[in-house]
Order: structure tokens, then sequence, then C-alpha cells
């Protein structure tokens, strides 16, 4: 079977920076550990998106477009497709009096958090420094190993993969194409949620919210 844009996916994935060859992302546990990049906090295990929704990387996204479920691909993205080139505007001067107020020494290497935006200092001179606000892997070319394990067609399958990307385990209901999604949210988002979730998911005919 071939897979079509707007396809339910579940994948496993290894993601490399191929100029190092180290992984920075993966979906197995065990590969993790292995590895020593097991991290506690994080959620391991195949992951469920929608194809052409940006769910992933645009170069996986599209990619897997007419590929086959159960096969294995590894494909190279350019910077462009994954996390795009370095931008010398997200170069800034921070001055030294930024970091004393939160209590930071800074040096070459550090992350750092401005103003809720993440970045690495770069270089540290009287009174300023550099902090690059590029992603760490902005004109990094990648290399992606992938596994489509199946096809997704439950609708409920599909809602929560859905709402995951928004949500942190959301509970609902799905009965005779009546959606009830019960948990806190603003006017705004709920609009889009329903949106987004009766265009790929035809399924579902109404959605309630409730504010639990």
């Amino acid at each position: 079977m071939v897979l079509k844009e707007k396809d339910f996916i579940e994948l496993d994935f290894v993601a490399r920076d191929k100029e190092t060859n180290k992984i920075f992302d993966l979906t197995d546990e065990t590969l993790a550990k292995k590895e020593k990049l097991y991290n506690k906090d994080m959620s391991y295990g195949p992951v469920t998106i929608c194809l052409g929704e940006n769910q992933i990387i645009k170069g996986i996204d599209f990619f897997l477009i007419g590929k086959e479920i159960n096969k294995e691909y590894k494909v190279e993205i350019k910077p462009e497709e994954g996390f795009g080139k370095k931008d010398p505007k997200l170069l800034r001067l921070i001055p030294l009096k930024i970091f004393k107020k939160q209590n930071i020494v800074p040096f070459p290497g550090l992350q750092v958090n401005i103003d809720g935006l993440f970045g690495i200092v770069r270089t540290v001179s009287s009174g300023r420094s550099i902090v690059d606000f590029n992603h760490p892997l902005a004109g990094h070319e990648l290399i992606y190993e992938v596994k489509v394990n199946r096809l997704v067609t439950d609708d409920k399958e599909k809602v929560v993969s859905l709402l995951t990307f928004f949500l942190k385990s959301p509970e609902i209901e799905l009965k005779e194409g009546t959606l009830t999604i019960k948990s806190k949210i603003t006017e705004p988002i709920q609009k889009m949620l329903e949106e987004r979730i009766k265009k790929l998911i035809p399924g579902v005919k109404e959605i309630k919210f409730e504010n639990k």
C-alpha cells in the first residue's frame, strides 16, 4: 500500500547530524539507553503523525508520501528541509548586565534562555556576548532512518495523535461521530482544533468541549 498526503501513520525513526553522526532524536528506548542518550523525562515509542501536516520536519513529511508500509528507509535531509539555514539576524549582541540579572556567568557554548528564547553563547568579550538564537542544527544536513509501522485507521487514535501536539494527556470520548474533549482550552484554541480535526478526520461530525 502506497502512502498519500493526509494519511495517519505510525512510525519509528533515528535522526542523526550528518556532520558528526551523533543521534539527536529517536523513538527506541532500548537504543537510547544503549547509546547513553536516555532521558527519563522523554516519552519513547512510535509516533503517530498525519502526512503533510508539518508534524515532523519537511524533508521526512513529504519524503514518505508515495512510500510503502512496513519498509525501512534511509534519507539525507538538506538544511532547508530540516531545521533551516543559519540566519545571521539571529546572532545577537547581549549586554553582560542581562546575564547578571539572571546570575549567569556566560562562556562560549553555554545554553541560555533570554526573554523566552533559547540560545547558545558563541563569544564573550568586555561588556557583551554574542548569542546564537538559531536552532542548534540550523545549517546542518541530517540523516533519518525511518520505518513506517502501520496505517492508522481508528478515528479515536487519530484524534489523540492530533491533540497530543497541543495538550498533555488529552481525555476524550468519541461516540457515533460526536467527539467530547475534556480539558481547559481557550476559545481560539478550541476553534483551531475543531477546524483541524474536522478537516483531517471526516468521521468526526460534532465536537464538544468540557472544561475540566
